[in-house]
Protein backbone atom coordinates (compact mmCIF):
# COMPACT_ATOMS: atom_id res chain seq x y z
CA UNK A 1 0.00 0.00 0.00
CA UNK A 2 2.85 2.62 1.22
CA UNK A 3 4.56 2.31 -2.21
CA UNK A 4 1.60 2.32 -4.34
CA UNK A 5 1.01 5.84 -2.62
CA UNK A 6 4.34 6.56 -3.10
CA UNK A 7 4.02 6.26 -7.03
CA UNK A 8 0.41 7.83 -6.91
CA UNK A 9 2.90 10.90 -5.86
CA UNK A 10 5.14 10.79 -8.22
CA UNK A 11 2.52 10.08 -11.17
CA UNK A 12 0.75 13.15 -9.71
CA UNK A 13 4.13 15.26 -10.08
CA UNK A 14 4.73 13.99 -13.48
CA UNK A 15 1.20 15.12 -14.77
CA UNK A 16 1.71 18.63 -12.78
CA UNK A 17 5.14 19.13 -14.23
CA UNK A 18 3.77 17.89 -18.01
CA UNK A 19 0.43 20.47 -17.73
CA UNK A 20 2.11 23.07 -15.75
CA UNK A 21 2.72 25.77 -18.45
CA UNK A 22 -0.61 25.36 -20.72
CA UNK A 23 -2.50 25.41 -17.49
CA UNK A 24 -0.58 27.73 -15.88
CA UNK A 25 -0.80 30.01 -19.72
CA UNK A 26 -4.41 29.61 -19.75
CA UNK A 27 -4.63 30.79 -16.11
CA UNK A 28 -2.50 33.80 -16.66
CA UNK A 29 -4.59 34.68 -19.63
CA UNK A 30 -8.11 34.40 -17.89
CA UNK A 31 -6.76 36.73 -15.25
CA UNK A 32 -5.33 38.90 -18.00
CA UNK A 33 -9.11 39.46 -19.25
CA UNK A 34 -9.72 40.44 -15.74
CA UNK A 35 -7.47 43.18 -15.32
CA UNK A 36 -4.69 41.17 -13.00
CA UNK A 37 -1.01 41.03 -14.56
CA UNK A 38 1.11 38.87 -14.90
CA UNK A 39 3.82 39.77 -12.12
CA UNK A 40 0.14 39.93 -9.82
CA UNK A 41 -0.45 36.61 -11.25
CA UNK A 42 2.84 34.79 -10.50
CA UNK A 43 3.17 36.51 -7.32
CA UNK A 44 -0.89 36.63 -5.63
CA UNK A 45 -0.98 40.20 -5.50
CA UNK A 46 2.45 40.94 -4.86
CA UNK A 47 2.84 38.93 -1.09
CA UNK A 48 5.59 35.90 -2.92
CA UNK A 49 8.40 36.59 -4.81
CA UNK A 50 8.13 35.40 -8.56
CA UNK A 51 9.71 31.88 -8.03
CA UNK A 52 7.91 31.74 -4.66
CA UNK A 53 4.99 32.09 -6.74
CA UNK A 54 5.62 29.76 -9.14
CA UNK A 55 6.23 26.95 -6.78
CA UNK A 56 3.03 28.13 -5.12
CA UNK A 57 0.99 27.39 -8.62
CA UNK A 58 2.75 24.40 -8.96
CA UNK A 59 1.78 22.69 -5.32
CA UNK A 60 -1.68 24.18 -6.10
CA UNK A 61 -1.97 22.86 -9.55
CA UNK A 62 -0.58 19.05 -7.92
CA UNK A 63 -3.61 18.66 -5.80
CA UNK A 64 -6.63 17.65 -9.09
CA UNK A 65 -3.41 15.65 -10.14
CA UNK A 66 -3.19 14.09 -6.83
CA UNK A 67 -6.96 13.06 -7.20
CA UNK A 68 -6.69 12.44 -10.61
CA UNK A 69 -3.39 9.91 -10.11
CA UNK A 70 -5.53 8.05 -7.27
CA UNK A 71 -8.36 7.49 -9.24
CA UNK A 72 -6.41 5.76 -12.61
CA UNK A 73 -4.09 4.29 -10.12
CA UNK A 74 -4.70 0.24 -9.50
CA UNK A 75 -5.03 -0.34 -5.79
CA UNK A 76 -4.44 -4.05 -6.55
CA UNK A 77 -1.96 -6.13 -7.60
CA UNK A 78 -3.22 -7.01 -11.48
CA UNK A 79 -5.69 -4.66 -11.54
CA UNK A 80 -6.39 -2.73 -14.54
CA UNK A 81 -6.63 0.98 -14.60
CA UNK A 82 -10.05 3.09 -14.38
CA UNK A 83 -11.52 2.99 -18.43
Amino acid sequence: MLRAIGQMIVMAAIVTSALFVPVGALLALASWAFGISLYGFLTFGGSLTVAQGVLAWWAILLVPALVYAAYVMPWHAGEPPHS
